[in-house]
């Protein structure tokens, strides 16, 4: 289902998400927005990377209003410890330390807002995600690589990262930081909303 007269903006610099969605069939314009990531006191994980969607979503469409415009926002969760990207390599290291042997929740918001038409839809998916036993040289060459440094819980999937993943449980996409079915569905919601 698509509206031909809608164009679609991504509000994220992640190359991952500009893959998946294009890999959806979809053309848009890619838009970084730079707003504060931090974690509000007491929030919940789902709370959280719904906020940051919809600010990401907002902020560019408020600059865009007859544009579709889609944030999403991505966390890595253990126990009560909730872990976005890390801010150096020793971080890094830290990060996938904490993770190895255990298993976590991968939680990513998506929101999707047409401003002109004052039609936000959001949601969010979550995926859990055992790792395997890391030795203190896997993690060394993986952080060395520098594909963690940009990535909530410091690791891809999908790409160098897939050795750390034992098993998993849930929606691949979610990981990666693009819920395409969760998309599929929101992108519907809004199509419905315009079409009334």
């Amino acid at each position: 289902m698509t509206v031909s007269n809608l164009k679609m903006i991504l509000a994220s610099g992640s190359p991952r998400r500009r893959e998946l969605l294009s890999g959806l069939g979809y053309d848009f314009a890619v838009i970084a927005p730079d707003i504060d990531e931090l974690l509000n006191d007491g929030e919940k994980p789902e709370e959280h990377v719904m906020r940051l969607a919809l600010a990401k979503a907002m902020l560019v469409a408020q600059d865009h209003p007859d544009e579709l415009v889609i944030g999403a926002d991505t966390i890595v969760v253990l126990g009560e410890r909730i872990l976005g990207k890390p801010s150096s390599p020793q971080e890094a290291i830290s990060m996938l330390n904490f993770l190895s042997g255990k298993a976590h929740t991968v939680y990513t918001g998506l929101a999707l807002a047409v401003f002109g038409d004052d039609i936000i839809k959001s949601d969010f998916d979550k995926t859990r995600v055992v790792f395997n036993q890391l030795n203190n040289t896997d993690i060394a060459n993986y952080v060395a690589s520098g594909e963690p440094l940009d990535k909530a819980g410091a690791y891809g999937i999908q790409g160098m990262g897939s050795f750390l993943v034992k098993q998993f449980d849930g929606e691949f996409d979610t990981v990666i930081g693009f819920p395409s079915k969760l998309f599929l569905k929101l992108y519907e919601e809004v199509v419905s909303c315009r079409n009334r």
